[in-house]
C-alpha cells in the first residue's frame, strides 16, 4: 500500500517545481503536512519556500535544552522575518530529569549507546509526539550529507514513523542551498560562518576543518554512522 502511494505521489509531482509540490501536497492531506527544523541552512530554504508557497503546512522545531543561543537567535529572526507560527516541542522533563540523576549531564561522551539514549529521550519521542496524527513529514535532508543518505527517494514511506517522508532538497548541493539563501535574504545561523556546516546540540557539535566531511563535526568523538535516530529510528 505505502509503496503504491509513493509511487503515485512521484508520478505526479514528476514535473512539478518545489513550490508546486508543496502546494499539492497541502491540498491532498489537507492539514496533515509537517515540516521540522532544526534552523539550518537546508530547513531555512524549505522555511522560506514554505511561506511563499503561502500553504496550511505546520512548521516545528524540537528544543533538546541543549542547543546553541545561536540557533535560538536565527529561529527569533525567522518568527520575525515570516510572521508564521512554529511549533515547539520539548522532551520529557521526568525522562530527562532521571536521565541526569542516574548518568550525569555529559553521559553521551562515554558511549554510543549513551549518546543515542540522550538522542532518543531530546528527539526521537518529541518528534513522534510531533509527527502523529500526519500524513506528510517534510525533511531538509541532502544525499550529499553522508553515505546513509545516498539512496533516499524524494518521497519514501518512513515505517518506523509510519508517515510519508518528502525530502525536496534531496539533490540540491551546499553551494546551490547557500547561494539560494544568499538571494533570498533568508535568516541564517551565525555558527555557519565559523565553519559549522551541520549544527545540532551545543555538546555534540564542532566545526569541522578543510576537507573534512560535512557530518564530521557532529558526535565528532565517536566512529558510528553519525547519525541521531531521527531518521531510521527503531521503535520502543
Amino acid at each position: 500500500m505505502s509503496a503504491t502511494i509513493i509511487e503515485s505521489l512521484l508520478e505526479k509531482t514528476n514535473d512539478f517545481s518545489l513550490e508546486e509540490t508543496l502546494v499539492f501536497l497541502s491540498e491532498r492531506y489537507p492539514n496533515q503536512v509537517v515540516f521540522s527544523t532544526s534552523f539550518g541552512q537546508e530547513d531555512q530554504v524549505i522555511t522560506d519556500f514554505i511561506a511563499k508557497s503561502n500553504t496550511d503546512i505546520t512548521v516545528f522545531t524540537l528544543d533538546t535544552g541543549r542547543l546553541f543561543q545561536e540557533t535560538y537567535d536565527v529561529f527569533h529572526k525567522t518568527l520575525k522575518k515570516y510572521k508564521r507560527p512554529i511549533e515547539v516541542y520539548f522532551p520529557e522533563a521526568a525522562a530527562v530529569e532521571n536521565l541526569l540523576k542516574e548518568k550525569g549531564p555529559n553521559s553521551f561522551y562515554d558511549s554510543v549507546e549513551n549518546r543515542k539514549e540522550c538522542c532518543f529521550i531530546r528527539k526521537v519521542v518529541p518528534l513522534r509526539k510531533a509527527l502523529s496524527g500526519n500524513a506528510v513529514w517534510i525533511t531538509g535532508l541532502r544525499a550529499e550529507q553522508s553515505e546513509n543518505r545516498h539512496d533516499l527517494n524524494l518521497f519514501e514511506y518512513d515505517a518506523n514513523f509510519e508517515i510519508i517522508k518528502f525530502n525536496p532538497l534531496l539533490k540540491w548541493s551546499l553551494e546551490e542551498v547557500e547561494l539560494y539563501l544568499q538571494e533570498n535574504n533568508v535568516p541564517q545561523n551565525a555558527l555557519h560562518k565559523q565553519g559549522f556546516v551541520s549544527i545540532g546540540c551545543a555538546p555534540c557539535t564542532r566545526a569541522i576543518f578543510p576537507g573534512e566531511d560535512i557530518r564530521a563535526g557532529r558526535w565528532w568523538w565517536e566512529s558510528s554512522h553519525k547519525e541521531c535516530g531521527l531518521h531510521g529510528a527503531k521503535k520502543e
